[in-house]
């Protein structure tokens, strides 16, 4: 477990502040005490300062894990996000895509959502902007296969289809 170089920092900010934009300080300067990102593995976690401090009594060889998982760095040092951060990010999206109880089921198996498989989609979205998935009732969509490590929910909105058929 280490703190991340300035060039990982670098690469997981910008890919995180593309869903998020601005609002990337409010993941690290939170109200119910200081978080920070850490490596292992070459994943990246989100943890608090008070269990990354206890954690620190653990040899690296035996941690298995530690805080939430964000995400991972690839080979060739891409940084790819974790269904498990959809919970941090998708209270703070600047892009929202709503869709329709009808193409719920079909997006959940990787297929693409046409224009009218559409709820609501929040203004000025632009085409290849990075957004985050809701259904109706503002439950941020996942995809169900756990093996599946691309998710589902953060995408760049090529995957709708706004052609009507």
């Amino acid at each position: 477990m280490r703190p991340l170089t300035e060039e990982e920092t670098r690469v997981m900010f910008e890919k995180i502040a593309k869903y998020i934009g601005e609002n990337l300080q409010l993941l690290v300067d939170r109200p119910d005490g200081t978080y920070c990102f850490r490596l292992h593995n070459d994943r990246v976690y989100y943890v608090s300062e008070k269990i990354m401090k206890l954690a620190a009594n653990i040899s690296g060889d035996k941690l298995v894990s530690l805080g939430t998982c964000f995400g991972k760095f690839t080979k060739t040092h891409k940084f790819r996000l974790h269904v498990t951060a959809l919970d941090y990010l998708a209270p703070y999206a600047k892009y929202k895509v709503w869709i329709k109880p009808g193409a719920e089921q079909s997006f959940l198996y990787g297929n693409h959502v046409l224009k009218s498989g559409l709820g609501r989609i929040t203004e000025n979205t632009s085409q290849y902007q990075g957004v985050v998935v809701y259904s109706m009732a503002d439950i941020p969509l996942v995809s169900r296969d756990g093996s599946y490590y691309r998710t589902q929910v953060l995408f760049y909105s090529r995957r709708i289809c706004f052609q009507s058929g």
